[in-house]
């Protein structure tokens, strides 16, 4: 983890947060319950914005848990949350897909359930995501059952529920209750909602509806103020950094409010707005300091640190996608984010998801795992052996010691890396990433292998998503 502000000026921060939350306040629209809860909490409530003295805010925080597990539907694929533990989810939210093929086309159902098998099908990632892409065949008010049910049918490892309406969290949170069981849920954690704020300084009641549906059922919330400097907060970073961090420790505050001890996840989306065009940007050394400073407040709080992974404007997966994708990335792991969401998959703002850009992402995803499992220094790494066999001038190809190793001794990139001749990588077709990347992710689909559901589960999933579906009309927008 790297720290870049000494204890004085996170004093500063945290003290400008306390002054965001005691002077100008926070709005909870909607909502009366949050009002009252704030108000017996000793907070001062105005009409529907509420105001903290200086401490009250984290001092309120403080029974959320700094570690816990995110339960999967297959136990070896459940994730630690909090210490020193990663875990890497796809991206989410893309209306659009593309794919070297077909082009750039509003997403189907398929897509959400192929991005899912993707998903599973590789080591690198270890949560199946949330809206991996939006399914817009399905109408609105009802493609989040259709989404549970994929991650649910499909994956067997944790999961994102809706957040859209109070209830599709509460759908989200019925489906996940057939398959692990209403006991088993009061004391696990298997699902979580992504709370966004209303950035500058609102939460609405859908997503505080969202966020005590979540927190009542003892399972997670993530909370992540979406910042978008100069557009919902100041042009300046550390103000930036300041109000994100006001925003969501007054969000986290609410989840104890609610219930005491509920999983919370302190989150990160802030990055830069282009000034000249106002459009967001992405991998800029500003938002990477951001990333590292918001790290340093997390650990503060003693709360797990979410990061946002592999994300770029760029519309296709060229240089412009990889450099700031990689240097986004890069920040969140070296902030100490303990779960990285859009870590596979993301163009366009987040519009789309590229079915190439996603495997390309992944084989990244692999390249920061390995990183992260550091060094083991003993005999077999030291090599004394090999040295005793080739000696001085020789090489160390046939060596035993090499032979032994070799299969285990570095990451093999399937995409990123080709180390071909020229001539080689001409005979096979001069096959850029990208193109490599297409013959992947469909070979990787080809290979899926269903994890497979209890047949009465999938029969009770089933008939809950029908009689859901039955009793309300088609809402399209």
């Amino acid at each position: 983890m790297v720290e870049i502000f000494d204890e004085e000026n996170l004093d500063k921060l945290e003290a400008h947060a306390d002054w965001i939350l005691h002077e100008i306040g926070i709005e909870f629209r909607g909502d009366p319950e949050v009002l009252a809860l704030f108000r017996e909490a000793g907070a001062s409530v105005i009409g529907e914005r509420v105001r903290f003295d200086p401490g009250h805010a984290k001092s309120l925080c403080a029974t959320a848990p700094s570690q816990f597990t995110m339960h999967g539907r297959n136990p070896a694929h459940s994730i630690i949350i909090g210490g020193n533990w990663v875990s890497l989810s796809p991206g989410y939210g893309s209306p659009f897909v593309t794919d070297n093929d077909n082009g750039r086309r509003y997403a189907t159902l398929e897509d959400f359930r192929n991005f899912v098998k993707l998903t599973y099908s590789t080591s690198w990632l270890h949560h199946s995501g949330g809206t991996v892409v939006e399914p817009v065949d399905v109408p609105v008010n009802k493609r989040h059952l259709d989404m549970v049910y994929s991650h649910l049918r499909y994956s067997t490892k944790p999961f994102m529920g809706g957040v859209t309406a109070v209830e599709r969290a509460q759908d989200s949170i019925a489906m996940a209750k057939i398959v692990f069981g209403e006991a088993f849920m009061e004391n696990n954690c298997v699902i979580q909602g992504n709370i966004n704020l209303n950035s500058p300084l609102i939460l609405d009641s859908i997503m505080s509806g969202s966020l005590k549906a979540y927190a009542r059922a003892n399972q997670c919330n993530f909370i992540s103020p979406f910042l978008l400097g100069g557009a919902m907060g100041p042009v300046t970073q550390p103000a930036l950094i300041a109000q994100a961090h006001a925003e969501t420790i007054a969000a986290i505050a609410l989840t104890q409010l609610v219930r005491k001890g509920s999983p919370v996840v302190y989150g990160n989306f802030l990055t830069t707005l282009d000034l000249l065009s106002g459009a967001p940007t992405f991998g800029s050394p500003e938002s990477g300091l951001s990333a590292l400073a918001l790290g340093q407040l997390s650990r503060r709080m003693q709360l797990p640190l979410r990061g946002i992974g592999h994300v770029t404007a760029s519309k296709v997966a060229d240089g412009q996608a990889m450099q700031e994708s990689s240097d986004s990335m890069t920040a969140a792991i070296q902030a100490g984010s303990t779960v990285v969401f859009h870590s596979a998959g993301w163009l366009e703002g987040g519009l789309t998801m590229g079915y190439e850009k996603f495997m390309m992402d992944v084989d990244r995803c692999g390249m920061m795992c390995k990183m992260l499992q550091g060094m083991t220094i003993d005999e077999n790494q030291l090599a004394a052996e090999a040295y005793r066999q080739a000696g001085p001038g020789e090489n160390f190809l046939s060596v035993d010691h090499t032979l032994a190793n070799f299969e285990t001794a570095n990451y093999k990139s399937e995409l990123l890396a080709n180390t071909q001749s020229f001539e080689q990588w001409a005979e096979t077709g001069c096959l850029t990433s990208e193109q490599r990347a297409n013959t992947k992710w469909k070979q990787a689909l080809n290979q899926y292998q269903d994890p497979g559901l209890d047949p009465a589960i999938d029969e009770a999933l089933k008939e809950f998503m029908t009689r859901k579906k039955d009793a309300s009309a088609d809402q399209w927008y």
